[in-house]
């Protein structure tokens, strides 16, 4: 399948899984210090291989996953022309996506046979969840390996096609394992030229399993704002016959946490030297 083909043939499905890849992003990194922006799009070809257009269902058995996987390397691995280390990187962690769906397969069973009773089985392999998917991955994204490579070393050879000769520093790494070469940039303070906004103005948790205000605020110098907002909703309804609905209007207490500049010590001090004196 040429390119250009596959291009005007399954964009809007590639498409449709990439915004699908970018919200799922956003919900596994949301309390994260980097919560993945828009600008951080990656591909995803898991939405619709079950069904939604021409070429898509295999057979109404298993997935066809192998169909997805030739179509991500037309679309991803083909945006990789350079030949140095960043885009062999980028190339193996492709693969490495593409294996976390494989690897999250689910074998699922049918039964057959007179009231149930199971004589025979249909089974087949099923896409997980995307979900799933994205907590698998996101493990893999904690315990990605650091590389360290030189650049001189790399030759030619990284085309959707043919990826050529691996470095020796690669081929020491699983295949289904998440590689970076540099560590991150400084989340904490705006970076216009990354694309970084930093964490100030962003919401945290703080009264729960996944708190992250000290990691988003209090690590990357800034304070820990209440801010509470009173909610009012319907609630205790009654079905009165006939035919309403009677509800109560509750009100609710919805408290958020967010990051918020520090006040500097010049400003207390100014403050302090304005105070008249205590009466």
């Amino acid at each position: 399948m040429r390119y250009k083909m596959a291009y005007l043939t399954y964009s809007t499905s590639v498409a449709a899984g990439a915004h699908l890849g970018i919200e799922e992003c956003k919900y596994q990194f949301a309390w994260e210090r980097w919560n993945c922006p828009e600008s951080a799009l990656q591909l995803s070809t898991h939405n619709r291989l079950r069904s939604g257009g021409k070429g898509w269902i295999w057979g109404g058995c298993s997935d066809n996953v192998e169909f997805g996987e030739k179509i991500s390397k037309h679309f991803v691995d083909a945006l990789e022309t350079g030949h140095d280390t960043r885009a062999l990187m980028n190339l193996h962690n492709n693969e490495a996506g593409r294996l976390a769906v494989k690897t999250t397969m689910k074998r699922t069973c049918k039964c057959h046979g007179v009231s149930g009773s199971c004589n025979i089985q249909t089974c087949w392999l099923q896409l997980a969840d995307f979900r799933e998917i994205g907590n698998y991955l996101r493990t893999k994204y904690d315990q990605a390996q650091k590389l360290e490579m030189d650049n001189n070393r790399i030759r030619a050879g990284n085309s959707a096609e043919s990826h050529g000769p691996k470095n020796e520093a690669f081929s020491t790494v699983p295949a289904t394992d998440l590689v970076f070469l540099e560590d991150s940039p400084n989340y904490c303070i705006i970076n216009v030229s990354l694309g970084l906004r930093g964490t100030e103005g962003r919401e945290c948790l703080q009264s729960s399993k996944k708190r992250s205000c000290k990691k988003v605020c209090l690590d990357c110098g800034l304070k820990i704002e209440e801010t509470r907002t009173e909610v009012v909703s319907s609630c205790n309804c009654k079905f009165l016959w006939c035919c309403t609905v009677k509800c109560q209007q509750c009100k609710q207490v919805i408290t958020k946490y967010y990051c918020s500049r520090r006040e500097s010590s010049f400003s207390n001090n100014t403050r302090k030297r304005n105070r008249g004196p205590r009466r």
